[in-house]
């Protein structure tokens, strides 16, 4: 009696525990964070207009930090300006600056959502789960043969 009683507890914690591990590793696999995490800054790819050549060879890069408040009517700091050496593009979204070419609440342009399984990549909503040019996260190309699935190269 206790022999049976002990088995079926250790197959209802199987059934339940299992497939919580599965989502679990699948969340990791769509992570909803960008490649630059809070506290990080962006890098201006080009000079502000109006200095002098001198002042721009001596000069440090200009930087944003993520998230950076601005307004787009009096304090538009980042008003389509191209950071990372191109891959990323800043736009004021709500008082904040965001990049719309990786941020999957302003995917392309401010407010467009992704939708579930999918990210931002380079401002377009990509499905990461079974798209081998972008498996599991973007630019993530998988080998020559190898499908995509489940956001995993060669999965199975």
């Amino acid at each position: 009696m206790a022999t049976t009683t002990l088995l079926k507890l250790v197959t209802l914690l199987c059934i339940i525990i299992i497939p919580f591990f599965l989502v679990l590793t699948s969340c990791s696999a769509f992570s909803t964070d960008s490649d630059i995490q809070d506290g990080e800054e962006y890098v201006v790819d080009t000079p502000s207009i109006g200095f002098s050549r001198r002042a721009l060879i001596t000069s440090q890069p200009k930087k944003i930090k993520k998230g950076a408040k601005c307004d787009p009517i009096t304090n538009n700091i980042c008003n389509g300006i191209s950071v990372n050496n191109g891959t990323g593009l800043l736009y004021c979204c709500k008082k904040h600056c965001r990049n719309v070419k990786g941020d999957r609440n302003n995917c392309g342009t401010c407010g467009h959502k992704t939708g579930f399984g999918e990210l931002c990549c380079n401002g377009n909503p990509v499905g990461v789960a079974y798209n081998v040019d972008h498996c599991g996260k973007c630019n993530v190309k998988c080998s020559s043969g190898l499908k995509c699935e489940y956001g995993t190269c060669g999965y199975a």
